[in-house]
């Protein structure tokens, strides 16, 4: 199997916030959406609702500014983790995230990122319109070409020409 990646559809995710429960609960076991791993940012005048997680940067600013090493690529998973034996609880990895992806538990004094469950994301299993999705890296772009061809169709149904 190759590597996987965690994916968003704003178009799918209708606002109900059930991935940052399910996140919650998962990682902390209380419903606290503040804790969850996944925020979805709501424009709700638009009607639009963007999940936003950690991207698992290629070049992690979180990582690359971390003084302890505690944050580094986890090869088999192709993600970024935290060493919560390591880490001192600094918070310049909070700030140098360009995603807003890195969270701070002022109760437990340290922070936290999706860690993509350990390969097996609750919030893709709980889900059900499916804006979230956990696919083969491989498959990435056949899924993005299926989206614009169904869009191509669309727009081709609405004008009548298809």
């Amino acid at each position: 199997m190759g590597k996987k990646i965690l994916i968003t559809d704003p178009e799918r995710c209708t606002g109900c916030r059930l991935c940052e429960i399910v996140c919650s609960v998962k990682h902390d076991g209380v419903s606290n959406p503040a804790l969850a791993r996944i925020h979805v940012v709501k424009w709700d005048n638009e009607g639009f609702y963007l999940p936003m997680r950690c991207q698992q940067c290629r070049e992690a600013p979180c990582l690359a500014v971390c003084p302890k090493g505690a944050i580094r690529r986890d090869e088999a998973l192709d993600c970024v983790r935290i060493d919560y034996e390591r880490c001192i609880g600094c918070k310049l990895c909070v700030q140098a995230c360009p995603f807003g992806a890195m969270g701070w538990d002022a109760e437990r004094g340290r922070v936290f990122k999706c860690d993509l469950c350990e390969g097996d994301p609750q919030c893709v299993r709980f889900c059900d319109m499916k804006a979230v999705d956990y696919v083969e890296a491989d498959r990435l772009s056949c899924v993005r070409m299926r989206q614009a061809g169904e869009q191509y169709s669309a727009l081709m149904r609405r004008y009548g020409r298809g």
